[in-house]
């Protein structure tokens, strides 16, 4: 009967070790998700683009692909990488997401060159309508989960630069919680958003008042003007985030003068208005200058894109599917 009793309590503080380890996982998870606002931001902003022009019924299992994809990257691809890198190499990390802030910058000034110069994109556009729906569909997807890739990238790396955790294990573990939360938040708020004006057309037939109809009615027409407003706001985030983490990634590798002057200005201007908007404008002085930055790298990038690495990238697949 002692013995029993010795292993029930033996059990009983396995337990309790087990809870508070959970615990303190959710706490760090919390903690590293708090950091990476601002790229998951980028990643609600960027996405619903990607469903916009296929039919309704599409949407969600367009999102779901996605979704499915996001959790590959980062949990099979980026989740490992990261952490032995961070474990063996971290001195690769801040080139690594140099590189990958350069991609953000390259795409989001790519998307307002095309704003600007529309003609320059008339045969992409004429290509595009001879496609199938079906391989249509397929390329948009690829290339979410292609951004999907580099925002995660960014997700992951500066959460674990957040966790202060023990051993390895919890830090494996506080890093899954992460993926696997920033994921659900993210694609679960794009699927809302994606289906708020079929929402609206069900109440404006359906509703049996006649206000629940014109709040159906009002969400028809406003779901458009939301959609172009992430448009908007997905590449501005894209250059905002891409250049801070090339002018932090500078400054990590001794260029800081940079990153300095952009913080002294942005500190200039914060204390030039009342003291209840100081921080505010600090913020946005300095988040816009990044975004300047991102613009100005990304137009140097788009000839270096598509003149160089596009047509290398190009035969190199050729040359694979000749093997």
């Amino acid at each position: 009967m002692s013995g029993l009793l010795a292993l029930l309590d033996d059990v009983a503080g396995i337990a309790k070790v087990a809870a508070a380890s959970i615990d303190d996982v959710a706490a760090a998870a919390g903690k590293a998700g708090a950091k990476t606002a601002g790229v998951i931001i980028d990643d609600a902003a960027v996405t619903p683009k990607y469903v916009q022009g296929f039919a309704p019924a599409r949407e969600l299992p367009i999102i779901w692909r996605i979704t499915r994809g996001s959790l590959f990257n980062k949990l099979i691809l980026l989740m490992p990488v990261a952490m032995l890198l961070a474990n063996f190499a971290p001195w690769l990390i801040t080139p690594l997401l140099m590189l990958g802030g350069s991609y953000l910058c390259f795409e989001g000034a790519e998307k307002i060159f095309h704003v600007l110069f529309p003609h320059a994109i008339h045969e992409i556009e004429s290509d595009m309508s001879i496609k199938d729906p079906g391989h249509l569909e397929e390329q948009k997807i690829k290339g979410a989960i292609k951004t999907d890739f580099i925002l995660s990238a960014e997700i992951m790396t500066i959460a674990l630069a957040a966790i202060e955790a023990p051993n390895v294990w919890m830090q494996a573990a506080t890093l899954a919680v992460v993926a696997i939360g920033v994921t659900v938040a993210v694609y679960g708020s794009v699927a809302l958003i994606v289906k708020m004006d079929d929402v609206g057309l069900f109440l404006a037939r359906t509703a049996p008042t006649p206000i629940g109809r014109g709040l159906g009615r009002g969400l028809v027409r406003f779901m458009p003007v939301l959609m172009k407003v992430l448009s908007v706001v997905g590449t501005a985030a894209m250059l905002w985030v891409g250049g801070s983490i090339i002018i932090h990634g500078l400054e990590v590798l001794g260029f800081g003068w940079l990153g300095h002057l952009i913080h002294d200005w942005a500190f200039a201007l914060g204390h030039a208005v009342p003291a209840a908007w100081s921080g505010f404008v600090e913020w946005t002085a300095k988040a816009t200058m990044d975004g300047v930055f991102g613009v100005a790298l990304g137009l140097v990038l788009i000839p270096v894109a598509t003149k160089l690495v596009g047509p290398v990238l190009a035969r190199l697949g050729g040359a694979q599917k000749t093997h």
